[in-house]
């Protein structure tokens, strides 16, 4: 592990430590000691490349995740990330630079870490994923790990409150490593998530914390009795992000 990866993970410890936080794994050794593998993973917080990364018990591996560009551009994340030797992402324009840099970092024999929904999912339902991961996994030749993270989403998360919540029990699950098959893209990517969702079901139920009545169940995802936004609502109101900042970006180039 180099000197800046050491330095980066320690001050993210830190964080974790002043905030009492549980961080637990289950199935760390699905990860081989050595080679290039893909570490694909649920999305419902800003912070779960940190606990995906990090989780496993030393010694462990770097992991290089995608992230989006503009967090590198945030004073004291973007040195974070760039302490991590994370990856820049480019999700409003050509995203080849970073499919790139990850397929050069597997084949140094790196772990290389990707959300496949490419957004938070602000209902902590599973959303569909883009192509990318399983069309990384095929060009590099390499396989894939489904990872299964829970609770972390009460940290830090797309439109809540930003004050982490202390003590909370984040959970992260490794699957079996596999390699992509199916007829299209779209197959093999709903594969995936289909294995993430089987992963994060196992996560869900073994979950040691609960939360008190609403509003404080809003972690809760809806079709488990929770506040959470549904799948649809919380796709709609994506949608409606979205359209304003293309609309944002027209009138800045204007």
């Amino acid at each position: 592990m180099t000197a800046l990866y050491r330095v980066g993970s320690r001050m993210f410890e830190l964080g974790f430590r002043a905030l009492a936080l549980d961080l637990r794994s289950q199935g760390h050794h699905h990860i081989p000691a050595t080679g290039p593998v893909i570490l694909a993973s649920n999305h419902i917080s800003y912070l779960d490349f940190a606990f995906v990364a990090l989780a496993p018990p030393r010694p462990r591996r770097e992991v290089r995740f995608l992230a989006r560009n503009e967090f590198f551009d945030k004073p004291v994340v973007g040195t974070l990330l760039r302490k991590l030797g994370q990856i820049p992402v480019d999700v409003h324009g050509d995203a080849r630079a970073s499919a790139t840099a990850a397929q050069d970092a597997l084949k140094r024999g790196e772990v290389v870490g990707v959300h496949p929904e490419g957004t938070i999912s602000p209902s902590f339902v599973p959303r569909r994923a883009k192509s990318g991961t399983v069309r990384l996994a095929e060009a590099s030749g390499v396989p894939i790990i489904p990872v299964a993270l829970w609770g972390s989403q009460r940290t830090l998360t797309k439109w809540r409150d930003p004050r982490p919540q202390r003590g909370a029990v984040v959970m992260v699950r490794y699957g079996e490593p596999y390699e992509p098959s199916g007829r299209t893209a779209m197959a093999r990517s709903a594969d995936l998530m289909a294995r993430i969702d089987e992963l994060l079901g196992q996560v869900q139920a073994s979950y040691p914390q609960r939360p008190g009545p609403p509003p404080d169940d809003w972690w809760i995802p809806k079709h488990l009795g929770g506040s959470a936004l549904s799948p649809e609502e919380a796709d709609q109101r994506i949608a409606d992000q979205m359209a304003q900042r293309r609309a944002s970006r027209r009138g800045e180039a204007a």
